[in-house]
């Protein structure tokens, strides 16, 4: 349905562009715009690259399986469903550790993961289970301490203080995934009566 509206506005732009006399304003911004992702990416790559080492790091230390240890209240708090020993618990714990310290491309993996393990625990795989749900939610909204993605970005573009956005990061992020757990849990609380 996404593919539909966007391709619904980019047709429209570019058709009301035409009868204002518009296309070598949109030419132009496309190249220029593509050339700037392309080099925007380019520059990420050695964020993404350091950030992905020192988790590697973490999880070969073993760091990631104390974390997982001293997260177990919480994890047993959101995901009562998930047995303690379960894989799905490790790659859980990862991601909320790279979301919370704002690495969005180093919870990529572990999140993808840990839903192929929450999968395999649950009964009717055509519909997704309130673990597999209060996961997703978690990821979308996710608490960042640091929000090192969009401080990475200020910096690139130049920001006079690209740190200044931490504090409203920090409100902003407790906010969104406070709000969505509470719901989940009142929703997973409904499904048991």
């Amino acid at each position: 349905m996404l593919n539909y509206i966007w391709s619904f506005m980019i047709i429209f732009a570019v058709l009301f562009s035409g009868f204002k006399g518009g296309m070598a304003t949109i030419t132009t911004s496309a190249l220029s715009g593509a050339e700037e992702a392309v080099t925007l990416c380019i520059k990420m790559c050695g964020v993404v690259s350091m950030w992905m080492g020192i988790m590697r790091i973490a999880e070969k230390a073993k760091l990631i399986d104390l974390l997982t240890l001293k997260m177990t209240p919480i994890l047993n708090f959101l995901f009562p469903s998930v047995p303690h020993n379960h894989p799905a618990r490790k790659y859980i714990a990862t991601n909320l550790i790279a979301n919370f310290l704002g690495l969005g491309w180093a919870a990529t993996p572990p999140g993808l993961k840990a839903m192929i393990e929450l999968q395999k625990l649950n009964e009717h795989k055509e519909r997704a289970t309130h673990a597999m749900c209060m996961f997703l939610i978690i990821n979308i909204s996710s608490v960042q301490l640091i929000p090192i993605n969009t401080i990475s970005y200020r910096i690139i573009y130049n920001s006079s203080n690209p740190t200044e956005i931490i504090l409203p990061s920090i409100i902003a992020t407790i906010m969104s995934t406070l709000i969505p757990v509470i719901f989940a849990r009142l929703m997973y609380r409904k499904g048991e009566k």
